[in-house]
């Protein structure tokens, strides 16, 4: 599947915000506006001013509404849920060229806030996943114990851990481990 530079930032940044969501063990990276600071800057987010309260509220509701879209049974099921987020995220497509890049499309409307940017950006990124029938590359680890997202983009979406050297590399070693007890309580 190609995708565009800006959609790839785009479902990254998605992606991102996901994980930050209490999972398990893991504790919510997204509670305070200096975490909500710190996830703007690693993803690059532009055009974020001042960022307070009602920013951090704003930007957890927008997490929770990516998370159903990856939790949808269906696609008219995540099809409804994009359409909402970006209609009242106010979508306005506007070309660009900043940062060293290209022309590109931001669909957020200038002075946006970071909830409406992310939700414009990321909800045009899964849209385009959706509409080109890709919607099993939105994946949560399958690893028993994380359950990250992330999106699937190898060629044949064979991809089943957030991080093949975490979580995979740790099932192989234990699935190795296990077949060698086995292997000596036999012989």
């Amino acid at each position: 599947m190609q995708i565009n530079h800006d959609t790839r930032c785009a479902l990254d940044d998605v992606v991102d915000l996901l994980n930050t969501a209490p999972d398990g063990d893991t504790p919510d990276g997204l509670l305070s506006v200096e975490e909500l600071r710190a996830y703007v800057d690693r993803n690059a987010v532009s055009d974020v001013g001042t960022l307070g309260e009602d920013d951090l509220a704003a930007v957890r509701s927008v997490r929770d509404r990516f998370a159903g879209v990856f939790a949808a049974p269906d696609a008219r099921t995540a099809s409804k849920l994009i359409n909402a987020l970006v209609a009242e995220a106010g979508t306005t497509p506007q070309l660009t060229d900043h940062d060293g890049y290209d022309w590109h499309v931001h669909y957020f409307a200038p002075g946006a806030s970071v909830a409406d940017h992310l939700a414009a950006d990321g909800g045009m990124a899964l849209a385009f996943i959706l509409v080109a029938g890709e919607r099993e590359r939105l994946r949560r680890c399958e690893a028993p114990d994380c359950g990250r997202a992330f999106i699937d983009l190898s060629r044949n979406r064979s991809r089943r851990y957030c991080d093949s050297r975490t979580c995979g590399n740790r099932l192989h070693v234990a699935a190795y481990r296990a077949r060698q007890r086995e292997s000596a309580d036999a012989g």
